[in-house]
């Protein structure tokens, strides 16, 4: 069975289309990581999944479900942290989830989930005086009840400070192992890289990519970056390594360039800085991250021509 499966999705609003005949699946048990630019439908199509917003076409079916004809059931077996959570000032961190277990009809008590978030010794304070962090931590609290079959965090890792990040990777990796869904989206494209077992890149209300993150970098053709340390990275030289057959990309920092290419042209990459006149005095290769993915393919780089079967620095999303 699928977590989540939409099917021919469209949703429009009177002055836009903000997600557009999209199809999305995301199997049982793995770590999805959904990806978009500022107004590329990402928050819509969350919220469809969440049946907050209805589609204008489509169906959405959550955990073999109907979204809409069964969204009081999915909600049950769903934990959710939504981007930019809110707590009742006058309320306690314990109170928060106990309310929580009650609307999810949880078997389950306070103590163990508060624990888990680290915030068992400030359960009892009132939520209103907690730091952005500790309410970060709260919301996940309240989304980890009950043991939810799917997991979907909007910006988990909002207002964590290192420490806090690491509770929650650690926690993602824990419920994943237990077999729940979770449904990842993050402007911190280093965490989404970290935990998730796929990507999903939206751009104008259409998946451009989806894949692992190695199937990501083979599709776009951007498996490594070539970093050369000349003595000047002049325009001429710049040029000349531009012309490259083979070179995508090619950019300067100071006396350093960062070269995307195939594989094999790195040699042909050197001779070219050097004909043009540069002193090359070191190079290495690193793979390509996420954030350089997620660039190419919302940038038009790597523009698509449809669906991507091959085929989160921070970003907008």
């Amino acid at each position: 069975m699928t977590a989540i499966e939409l099917r021919g999705v469209t949703k429009e609003f009177p002055s836009v289309t903000a997600v557009s005949d999209l199809d999305l699946t995301v199997e049982e048990g793995e770590v999805y990581g959904f990806l978009g630019p500022n107004g590329a439908g990402k928050s819509t199509t969350i919220d469809m999944v969440l049946d907050l917003v209805r589609p204008t076409e489509g169906t959405v079916t959550v955990l073999g479900r109907d979204a809409t004809a069964d969204s009081v059931a999915i909600r049950r077996r769903t934990g959710v942290l939504p981007d930019g959570f809110s707590v009742y000032d006058r309320l306690s961190g314990r109170r928060h989830v106990e309310f929580a277990i009650e609307s999810k009809e949880a078997d389950a008590e306070a103590d163990p989930v508060l624990e888990r978030v680290g915030l068992l010794e400030d359960a009892d304070r009132k939520a209103g005086g907690y730091s952005k962090g500790m309410r970060q931590r709260l919301a996940l609290a309240m989304a980890l009840v009950g043991e939810p079959d799917l997991l979907i965090l909007d910006e988990p890792s909002s207002g964590l400070d290192p420490a806090g990040v690491k509770d929650m990777r650690e926690i993602v990796a824990a419920e994943a192992a237990r077999g729940a869904t979770v449904f990842f989206s993050s402007h911190v494209l280093a965490q989404v890289e970290a935990v998730c077992d796929r990507v999903g890149i939206l751009r104008e209300g259409e998946l451009v990519a989806e894949d692992s993150i190695e199937g990501l970098r083979e599709a776009v053709g951007d498996g490594e970056t070539l970093e050369v340390a000349v003595d000047d990275a002049t325009d001429a030289v710049v040029d000349a390594v531009r012309a490259v057959e083979g070179v995508s990309r090619v950019e300067a920092d100071g006396a350093m360039l960062r070269v995307s290419c195939d594989p094999g042209v790195k040699t042909r990459v050197i001779a070219a800085a050097e004909d043009a006149g540069a002193v090359v005095d070191d190079f290495h290769t690193e793979e390509a991250s996420l954030e350089d993915l997620f660039l190419a393919y919302t940038e038009g780089e790597a523009a698509p021509t449809g669906r991507e079967d091959a085929a989160t620095g921070e970003v907008d999303a």
